[in-house]
């Protein structure tokens, strides 16, 4: 098992009566690119301030390169880079200046060369020199992303990083984030409320949801599993009922509507069972399927609307 840079147990915060995290706990590995995963309001960028300290929380535990946050602040901090909301900067100077600046107020040591590679890394290169105010909202995010690798972190910490982006916005960051994976060797926890987001760039995940961590675990098995929820269209859902009642014991809970029957049901048997009603002549009209974990994620949000 790679090394656990990240430990999360039982994280409890609430503002007032309004109870933000009743209990959420996951792990990051080294070299993960960790997805952050619910819907608004589930709690995503409350969790992301307890790990940063921006906030405190009212309890459970937080262990990053294995210290305790609360025992180990700065030593912790020091080694994490993040951007939890939109990048700031003086907009009348350059992207150079800028980190020059922020640099320097932070007390780092970083030369002329370590800046330009970090801007060109980010993919500014040609835009260093130019003003902030100039940027578009994607090289702005870029911009971010430069600030927090000034200290070399070994943590990546990204918000909603792709959030108000054009098309070619969100694939440069997503490229961007890989890329701090595979070339830098950073491990990055990336929070977001699209499944596809996350399915595209990340190895591993925790799903969260009004408060609570739902489901944690390897992206491909999680998204690949062979439990699907299906949906039969018929002339005749009662006898459809009945007769899987009958034939297939395995299946027990259906939601039935006027002309649909929706169940969950291991992928191998759809084709089983739709031969099945065929030479029982019950008509099928429309089949159609998706993996539980999308149809889940899919309700969650539903539900918050």
């Amino acid at each position: 098992m790679s090394e656990i840079v990240v430990s999360v147990k039982n994280l409890k915060k609430s503002f007032k009566d309004f109870k933000a995290l009743k209990d959420v706990s996951f792990s990051v590995y080294k070299n993960d690119v960790f997805g952050f995963l619910g819907p608004n309001g589930a709690g995503k960028s409350t969790s992301l301030r307890c790990m940063l300290s921006l906030i405190d929380s009212d309890d459970g535990q937080i262990e990053i390169f294995g210290k305790s946050l609360r025992k180990n602040r700065f030593d912790v901090l020091s080694n994490i880079g993040s951007i939890i909301e939109k990048p700031d900067f003086y907009k009348y100077l350059s992207a150079f200046k800028n980190l020059e600046i922020m640099a320097r107020i932070s007390g780092r040591q970083v030369s002329k060369s370590e800046i330009e590679d970090i801007i060109h890394f980010v993919g500014l290169k040609g835009r260093e020199y130019s003003k902030f105010k100039t940027y578009s909202h994607g090289m702005k995010q870029r911009l971010g992303i430069a600030q927090a690798l000034m200290h070399n972190p070994e943590l990546i910490i990204l918000d909603e990083p792709t959030t108000g982006l054009d098309p070619q916005g969100i694939v440069d960051i997503r490229e961007l984030i890989l890329k701090l994976s595979k070339e830098q060797g950073k491990t990055v926890i990336l929070s977001s409320h699209q499944l596809s987001e996350i399915e595209m760039i990340a190895n591993r995940m925790v799903i969260i949801n009004k408060g609570k961590s739902i489901i944690e675990g390897d992206v491909n098995e999680l998204l690949n599993s062979s439990e699907m929820m299906v949906k039969f269209s018929c002339e005749e859902p009662e006898r459809f009922c009945d007769v899987m009642s009958k034939e297939f014991s395995n299946i027990s809970e259906f939601n039935v509507t006027a002309s649909e029957i929706e169940f969950e049901i291991n992928r191998e048997e759809i084709s089983e069972i739709n031969a099945f009603m065929v030479n029982q002549k019950i008509k099928i009209s429309g089949i159609e399927h998706k993996r539980k974990l999308e149809d889940y994620f899919i309700k969650m949000i539903q539900n918050e609307d």
